[in-house]
């Protein structure tokens, strides 16, 4: 099947995303900050939110979308610009948080019981889901890491260009998956057992904040690369 569709490689491809995945990036920070302040579960959702935006992007590329990204400095732009402001706002409101939703906001001996409640609100567990997906899906670097990254797994004759590439764009993602969920737990896993961690929750806010903040200013200084 892979190769009537001129996939090749698979196995090479499928080993690069899994260590392209374990880089450290908004996406992971995204995960490990709600994975810290609600548990595995909130972790979970953002990693499958974060999976949702990724979606995004692989669609949009097999049609073109990324193309046009490459050769428009105005489209590249404006989507750059709008995944900064984001990335900044998540930032800005972690720093400024006075500790009512923020991963230091619960005193070490309610952290367990107010997580349960919070796991347990379908609202909550929502916005961590539309904040995952949005870190992803307004990231213009993603689309095009999709264009320059995929084709070279597609053999240039290949009879439905298109098709091949959705194909691996889904695979690279699902792939991404038990990495990303993998990150959470562990991130959970340390909030639960790790008096350290507990200790300094009041403070993973603000560092997150200033990571989401690092983060969006380093894409608003992206510059758009050479065609």
């Amino acid at each position: 099947m892979f190769e009537a569709l001129g996939i090749e490689h698979l196995g090479l491809f499928m080993l690069a995303g899994w260590l392209l995945n374990l880089t450290p990036g908004p996406d992971v920070l995204c995960i490990v900050s709600n994975a810290l302040r609600s548990g595995m579960r909130a972790g979970v959702v953002a990693a499958f939110g974060v999976t949702a935006g990724c979606f995004v992007h692989i669609f949009a590329a097999a049609v073109g979308v990324s193309a046009l990204l490459a050769a428009s400095t105005a489209a590249f732009t404006v989507l750059k610009w709008l995944g900064a402001a984001y990335l900044l706002y998540a930032g800005v409101r972690l720093l400024i948080s006075t500790g009512s939703s923020g991963l230091g906001s619960l005193p070490e001996a309610t952290i367990g019981a107010a997580a349960s409640v919070l796991l347990h609100n379908a609202r909550s567990l929502k916005e961590v889901f539309y904040k995952g997906f949005l870190t992803n899906a307004l990231n213009p670097k993603v689309a095009l890491f999709f264009l320059a990254f995929v084709p070279q797994f597609i053999a240039p004759g290949a009879p439905k260009h298109a098709l091949a590439f959705l194909l691996l764009g889904c695979i690279f993602n699902i792939n991404a998956l038990p990495v990303n969920v993998g990150f959470a737990a562990l991130a959970a896993l340390a909030a639960r057992r790790l008096d350290a961690v507990q200790r300094s929750m009041r403070h993973l806010d603000r560092i997150a904040g200033v990571m989401f903040i690092a983060f969006g200013l380093k894409l608003a200084l992206t510059d758009r690369p050479a065609p």
